[in-house]
């Protein structure tokens, strides 16, 4: 986990503060060739899970930087309900992971760049504060969105210079 705390930054907006640890899992991805995604989350105050995108390393098409987290979130707690938990994600959920954060009862999320191709907040479908189903989950979005966006950027600008996908 990152060296970061919150205690450290005391006039920090604390948002920005984790989702700069977010944002270094998401740096982590990218040195290993994941797609730079990195998440955090917080409950009562300390960080009970951090992650990066790792399908590429996993070979699992389901090992995003949220399904990961939240996996560790549950572990953590020893409940796979996550009441009273905030997750930060560098990156829009799509639809799989904002199914588990449904799932798993997380109550708000925060994250940085919109994913206007796959995002499952407010992009393309709004499954977080959808009233049909049985839980619905706050969100705070746009927290450092420029770095966020800029790293996913990068990424993507050098694996079509090295031909990939």
């Amino acid at each position: 986990m990152s060296s970061l705390h919150p205690a450290r930054y005391p006039n920090a907006d604390i948002d920005q503060v984790y989702m700069q640890m977010a944002l270094a899992e998401a740096e982590q991805a990218s040195a290993s060739g994941e797609v730079p995604v990195g998440a955090v989350i917080v409950f009562d105050g300390r960080v009970i899970a951090s992650a990066h995108n790792q399908r590429e390393q996993l070979h699992d098409p389901t090992a995003h930087a949220e399904m990961i987290a939240i996996t560790q979130a549950a572990e953590s707690l020893s409940s796979w309900r996550l009441e009273g938990c905030r997750l930060y994600v560098t990156l829009e959920p799509c639809p799989m992971c904002a199914g588990a954060i449904i799932q798993a009862r997380i109550p708000e999320i925060v994250y940085g760049a919109s994913d206007p191709k796959a995002g499952a907040v407010e992009s393309m479908f709004s499954l977080l504060n959808d009233q049909r189903l049985n839980h619905q989950t706050s969100f705070r979005s746009g927290v450092l969105a420029e770095p966020c966006g800029q790293l996913l950027s990068d990424f993507f600008r050098r694996q079509r210079a090295l031909g990939k996908k």
